[in-house]
């Protein structure tokens, strides 16, 4: 038996037994593991445990990596290129055999073992290749079978599925008794079915009946008929509603209005109105420029194209009294719709814009960093009608429109304030 025997006695249950010594003492062990890789590279790890109490261990671990008698720092500078270029071709095939393919110290034409000594016939044909695994395929026999198929005949052994348990009894096992309290129970107990449906309305157990049910109980209306509290839930048939009618705006009188500048027409729509002429688009776009009266305008699913669509930021530039303009659903391009934003800063009077739905439905990273640029040099803009795919483009947007919300915000009540106190000073 030698010194560290002496010493130190482990029991089976981990237990550590020190003989010769008190509890107060702390007796020291070093153990030593030798590990090998792959790479026939030893590393030596001591591991020292000093207990210093009964309840209290500390533990230091010293580890010294070496390769051959040799620290790996000192392999740093060794060109491993020039040393497999030394190697014979049989060296080179048990070394690939041996070390790791994930190996990075390894180049990767020496990290597979190529076992294929043939030569190659000529340049890789990928078509006539797979003509001829087709054709092996075909000419290749099938595997004769032992017993011919029968209809009707099981060969082999049946599948029997294993007898199952009865999942009622199973469940009813594992229920899991609740107590409420004599006076909640007593309440439930008595509690008729419509008063349970208005219970679980309140409480929000909207999946523990249907519709019919729901709206029943918040309507105070009773029990539809075979619709019960025990029975099964349906879906609720779909209530009809009728279409809407078409867009009966006039055109042409709508544009002879907004070159005249009619007080009157403050609001023009031309939603999902077919067949108009770039022609008509023009002269509209025209008649935007001098108008001072027109506040909303809405070209939803018009056939607005890249043309008009330019015209249209023209007429955005020069005209100062337009708050909302909706160009949703479109054949607008992304460059043109950057057009049409770039537009908005040069009045800087329109504080909601939509053009969502257009011809490219993804605008790309270039386009979204520049819409964000436009953006967020406009001081007037509210609402922003535009998916944006990327986040910190949509996080941008988003944060510099609330701050116009707030700033506006605040200017109205500045503005109703002074209005007070010169109303209370006058007064």
């Amino acid at each position: 038996m030698d010194e560290t025997d002496a010493l130190v006695r482990t029991s089976d249950d981990g237990v550590v037994n020190s003989g010769g010594h008190d509890d107060d003492e702390a007796p020291t062990v070093e153990e030593t593991y030798e590990v090998t890789t792959t790479r026939r590279k030893t590393v030596r790890t001591s591991y020292k445990i000093q207990e210093t109490s009964s309840s209290t261990k500390t533990t230091t671990m010293t580890t010294a990596a070496k390769l051959y008698g040799k620290d790996l720092s000192e392999y740093d500078d060794i060109d491993v290129d020039e040393l497999l270029s030394q190697l014979t071709p049989e060296e080179i095939n048990i070394l690939a055999k041996e070390v790791d393919p994930d190996d990075s110290f390894m180049p990767p034409s020496q990290r597979c073992s190529y076992e294929c000594d043939k030569s190659p016939t000529g340049p890789l044909n990928r078509k006539k290749l797979i003509e001829h695994i087709n054709k092996q395929a075909m000419e290749t026999p099938d595997i004769p079978e032992l017993k011919p198929y029968v209809p009707g005949v099981v060969r082999g052994k049946k599948w029997v599925p294993p007898p199952q348990e009865n999942t009622k009894e199973k469940e009813a096992e594992e229920q899991i008794a609740i107590d409420l309290g004599e006076e909640y129970e007593q309440a439930l107990s008595a509690a008729t079915q419509e008063e349970i449906i208005d219970l679980a309305a309140i409480l929000g157990f909207h999946s523990m009946m249907n519709q019919d049910q729901y709206h029943a109980s918040l309507l105070n209306s009773g029990q539809p008929v075979g619709l019960g509290w025990d029975g099964v839930t349906k879906a609720s048939q779909p209530k009809v509603y009728p279409m809407e009618p078409p867009n009966d705006t006039d055109v042409d009188a709508t544009i002879k209005q907004v070159r005249d500048d009619d007080s009157a027409l403050t609001d023009l729509n031309w939603n999902n109105i077919k067949n108009i002429s770039d022609e008509k688009f023009i002269q509209l776009f025209e008649g935007l420029e001098m108008n001072t009266h027109l506040e909303s305008l809405s070209l939803t699913n018009v056939g607005l194209n890249d043309k008009t669509a330019q015209r249209l930021a023209d007429a955005i530039e020069k005209n100062s009294t337009l708050r909302v303009l909706n160009v949703e659903t479109n054949f607008i391009s992304p460059a043109v719709i950057v057009r049409l934003i770039r537009g908005l800063l040069k009045t800087k009077s329109i504080e909601e814009f939509r053009c969502s739905n257009q011809r490219s439905q993804v605008l790309g990273n270039k386009i979204e960093m520049e819409i964000t640029q436009l953006v967020e040099q406009n001081p007037t803009l509210l609402r922003l009608g535009l998916h944006l795919e990327f986040n910190d483009a949509r996080h941008r947007v988003a944060a510099h429109l609330q701050r116009n919300i707030d700033r506006n915000r605040l200017r109205r009540m500045g503005r109703a304030s002074r209005n007070y106190t010169i109303g209370w000073a006058l007064h």
